[in-house]
């Protein structure tokens, strides 16, 4: 019987540093309080709506946390030299939304009521949006609360379709 046990401990010890870092990366700190809107994110919704009117960008509005593993993995790996197009072809916002999907963990419940997200299922909800608020994703917009678990390529390429 402790065969089993020993041989899942010596597979989980095998795991190489590298395979282990893949997951982790440098960034910023904690980009959804990383702008001076901490407390109401509105302002910089309404700030990169305004941007995108004038670029003709899409806004990518992440709301999530810091908190959240797969928030701020996504944080993250978006500020990775990798990402730069995708910075390029957004406006990007975060809002920090804690995490609502956990009883008393919510906050700023008006940033996905404003875009008509009735229940946020889990952080990061990402919301691809026109210059006038409208949600281009919105099927879309809760899958993203995996990723931590999708690969850089599949993340890539969603943002950049």
């Amino acid at each position: 019987m402790m065969r089993p046990i020993s041989f899942a401990l010596a597979a989980l010890l095998a795991i190489t540093p590298a395979a282990a870092e893949i997951r982790t990366l440098p960034g910023v700190e904690d980009a959804y309080k990383s702008t001076a809107f901490i407390a109401d994110p509105i302002p910089a919704i309404d700030a990169a709506l305004t941007a995108a009117r004038q670029s003709g960008k899409p806004v990518l509005l992440v709301m999530g946390t810091g908190g959240c593993h797969d928030s701020a993995w996504l944080a993250n790996l978006l500020a990775t030299e990798r990402f730069a197009a995708v910075r390029d072809r957004y406006e990007i916002v975060y809002a920090d939304i804690g995490m609502p999907h956990v009883r008393g963990w919510g906050r700023n419940p008006e940033v996905p009521k404003r875009f008509g997200f009735k229940k946020i299922k889990g952080t990061p909800t990402v919301a691809v949006l026109d210059a006038d608020g409208t949600v281009l994703n919105r099927k879309a917009a809760p899958k993203w609360r995996d990723a931590a678990s999708r690969s850089d390529d599949d993340i890539y390429n969603e943002l950049m379709d």
